[in-house]
């Protein structure tokens, strides 16, 4: 199996190149690729103590924050080496103040892989939910280096439990520890003889109980909604438009205001999105000579903003469950009491699952049921509450995972 996924990489690394051409995600990945060893050489001295975090993208990087944070208030004297896979998680995080230094992983060589541990030369590795990359995890066991996977979630029909997986398998065993979501990827690696594992949950429900200490303050949200009822619509996309819209235009008469965050934050999208719009519309692009306040919807066509926006919310929709794209995340809004509201195709989020179970998230697949569900919560503040509270309840008794993983942490 090594054979084959060596020669798997050979021809992933060609087709990248050749993609590259004409997917400018692709090519920012390639690009950035042959910068990571003389980044690495630049900001990493032989005698440096080092701490290493991986990501596959910015959704594990946010997840693996709150450790992250901790552990670089615990070992100050430490350089922090983070490193990403996708460009979606190192463009927006190449800048980050927590890291020394930020780069991509290199392909999974053989070589690269020593090149890169040579480089580093960590003290403690942490990876985040699933990147497994075998090469590179089992040179780190060859040199006993100390590694733990935090976050993770098993599946039975990942590749780690199929026979022509092994090799996989083997990659494993490279982490000294494993802290999973739950019991069930608990028992699944068990099946494969690994029993250094602790179900600790998700370290997302402490970043988002995080955020609710955190300043929240955003001026021009503030304005905008002018002590009137707020919906949301978290990261959206086409699928969710097509529920929300036609609401939105409906309700000229109602005295409350709509705020939309689509996935896409090109300009053309944004002006697709006023164009679909009766009401005044104001972009956070042009709202420096708009009056925020006369507005009735403001699309925020920016990054960073959304996990605080959330905080003046009444009502959230969240993207991505309309369609087949992928829901986003539920927990950011859940953790400041709101009711949510999301699509139908949540089916791979357990978080989304057992929301909708207990009440506090609503699932809806056409306009007439997100109408009748919109105006349902706006007419019956009490019961918006209610919901809402059980969000809070949620996000509470999930919290905790970052203390049990920096407890078993010792460099």
């Amino acid at each position: 199996m090594k054979t084959l996924y060596s020669i798997g990489l050979y021809i992933a690394r060609l087709l990248i190149k050749l993609l590259a051409l004409f997917n400018p995600k692709l090519k920012l990945g390639e690009v950035g690729r042959k910068e990571t060893f003389s980044k690495l050489k630049k900001s990493i001295r032989k005698d440096d103590r080092t701490l290493w975090f991986h990501c596959a993208s910015l959704g594990e990087y946010e997840q693996g924050l709150p450790v992250f944070e901790k552990l670089k208030e615990q070992y100050p004297n430490h350089k922090i080496v983070l490193s990403f896979f996708s460009p979606s998680g190192y463009e927006i995080k190449k800048n980050n103040p927590l890291a020394d230094v930020v780069v991509y992983l290199p392909l999974d060589t053989s070589s690269n892989a020593k090149a890169f541990l040579d480089a580093v030369h960590p003290d403690f590795i942490i990876f985040v939910k699933y990147e497994i990359w075998p090469n590179l995890l089992n040179e780190m066991k060859l040199r006993n280096l100390r590694a733990i996977l935090i976050s993770a979630v098993f599946r039975k029909d990942q590749s780690f439990f199929k026979w022509y997986g092994r090799f996989m398998t083997k990659a494993l065993f490279a982490f000294e520890h494993i802290f999973v979501q739950d019991a069930h990827s608990k028992e699944l690696l068990k099946s494969l003889g690994y029993s250094a594992t602790t179900v600790s949950g998700d370290t997302r429900f402490d970043r988002v109980s995080n955020q609710l200490e955190a300043d929240n303050t955003v001026d021009f949200v503030e304005q905008f909604k002018n002590s009137k009822p707020l919906i949301v619509f978290g990261s959206s996309w086409p699928e969710d438009d097509k529920l929300f819209i036609p609401f939105i235009n409906a309700s000229t008469s109602l005295d409350i205001k709509f705020l939309i965050a689509p996935h896409n934050v090109k300009p053309n999208y944004t002006e697709q999105l006023k164009s679909q719009l009766n009401d005044k519309t104001v972009a956070y692009s042009q709202m420096e000579s708009s009056d925020l306040r006369s507005a009735k919807v403001f699309i925020l066509d920016t990054i960073g903003y959304l996990s605080k926006v959330y905080s003046y919310a009444d009502i959230a929709y969240v993207g991505g469950a309309a369609g087949d794209t992928g829901l986003h995340n539920v927990l950011e809004p859940t953790a400041f009491g709101i009711p949510v509201i999301i699509g139908t195709n949540y089916d791979k989020f357990p978080e989304a699952r057992v929301l909708v179970q207990r009440g506090g998230i609503i699932a809806v697949s056409t306009l007439h049921e997100l109408s009748n569900t919109l105006s349902m919560l706006l007419k019956q503040p009490e019961k918006a509450e209610e919901i809402g509270s059980r969000n809070t309840e949620f996000v509470k008794e999930n919290s905790g995972a970052v203390i049990q993983i920096l407890n078993y942490i010792r460099i």
